[in-house]
């Protein structure tokens, strides 16, 4: 791997140790996101259904916001405490020393997580932490910054369950989950984090073939597109929350820029290719890809999923097909699962087939023997990665 020297400068002065990193993520995800973090160098400490949490620098904040394709949003942790009730913490949150961390001429946010007896709406915990660092500017600068819901600015996050309190930054601001070449969503999209999540978890090789039929917006191709010539997801990102922390420097993040540039490449041997039925969804693909910058490795087909070129050479096969809560009644997408079935048997051979679902009940028209079961959650709907070996010579069906 590229290495290159990134300037430390002034973060390490305004925070000169180091802190608990908190790096989020949708549920059921956090296997990859720690496979991830682990690739860039950091130790894992702990991991949950939602979390995975390493010790470092606010520097290194920089680091994982650049790289990481699985998470949510980076915390940097600055405080931790008790407070039994929302006046405890507004006293506890006056003592930080928030004019050192950014300016009145700045703007900040508050986001929060809340689980207090005391506390029956989350909004009320968020006014009582701004008025503690609102106030406490007033006190020590005269003035007053100004603060709403927006996260463009320095966001703030609060972790309160019981009477345990941490504060961290956010050092993402916008989450990460979305990678920002994504301009036209297309119907019931699913998320670039998510759909990283789904390749990395398929075990895909990344020198090999991969087909996404029924692609709509695009998403997994792109994705896949974008872990083949390693390109950063944080290159598409304008603005974080670490640019409205005090220390910021300029030159550590294009440090970084030039690191993953250095890291991307421009052409791949082995095709990518996604198709879809609908001209309007590959129209949008093509757009969200060329945003992406790699429009000119995707073979795009406007075709019946049946109709999808599969090359000799093996490689991955994955779909995201409708899975009938959103997008129509299951009765008119069973006969679709069972296509997918005789197109995995019949065009496959080879290959390894995935199909991402939230309804396992129509995946059971599928009709194959699965490999393994992925449980990953999207949005709110529990759902799975279901994996298919799809044998080149004659294979005992069950």
């Amino acid at each position: 791997m590229l290495k290159i020297s990134v300037l430390h400068a002034n973060m390490s002065q305004v925070f000169p140790y180091p802190s608990q990193i908190v790096v989020t993520c949708f549920p059921k995800q956090s296997p990859w996101l720690a496979q991830e973090i682990e690739a860039l160098g950091f130790k894992i400490e702990s991991q949950s259904i939602t979390e995975v949490e390493v010790n470092g620098f606010m520097d290194d904040c920089l680091k994982l916001n650049m790289f990481l394709r699985t998470a949510g949003r980076v915390l940097f942790q600055i405080r931790r405490f008790r407070a039994k009730n929302a006046d405890e913490l507004y006293r506890e949150l006056s003592k930080i020393p928030w004019e050192e961390y950014f300016d009145t001429d700045d703007y900040f946010s508050i986001t929060s997580y809340v689980k207090n007896d005391t506390i029956t709406d989350d909004r009320f915990a968020n006014l009582r932490a701004k008025d503690a660092i609102a106030d406490r500017f007033v006190k020590k600068t005269g003035k007053r910054p100004d603060s709403g819901s927006d996260r463009d600015g320095a966001v703030i996050h609060l972790y309160w369950k019981e009477d345990k309190v941490r504060v961290y930054f956010d050092t993402s601001g916008q989450t990460i989950a979305k990678h920002g070449y994504r301009k036209i969503p297309g119907k019931a999209p699913m998320i670039e984090s998510l759909a990283a999540s789904a390749i990395i978890a398929s075990n895909w090789d990344r020198k090999s073939t991969f087909v996404n039929p029924m692609c709509g917006s695009g998403t997994l191709a792109i994705e896949a597109a974008l872990l083949a010539t390693n390109t950063a997801p944080g290159l598409f990102r304008e603005n974080f929350g670490f640019m409205h922390i005090n220390g910021y420097s300029e030159d550590s993040w294009q440090g970084y820029i030039r690191l993953a540039e250095l890291q991307r490449k421009n052409q791949l041997d082995f095709k990518i290719i996604a198709s879809d039925l609908s001209s309007s969804a590959v129209t949008a693909a093509k757009m969200n890809a060329r945003t992406a910058g790699v429009d000119h490795l995707i073979d795009f087909q406007v075709c019946d999923f049946r109709e999808t070129e599969i090359p000799e050479e093996t490689g991955v096969v994955m779909f995201n097909p409708e899975y009938g809560e959103r997008l129509g009644a299951d009765k008119d997408l069973e006969e679709i699962y069972s296509a997918i079935g005789d197109f995995f048997k019949q065009q496959c051979k080879g290959y390894m087939g995935y199909v991402f679902t939230g309804n396992l009940d129509l995946a059971k028209r599928i009709g194959l023997r699965t490999k393994r079961r992925i449980e990953f959650y999207n949005a709110k709907i529990d759902s799975r990665l279901l994996e298919y070996e799809l044998y080149a010579g004659t294979r005992k069906e069950k």
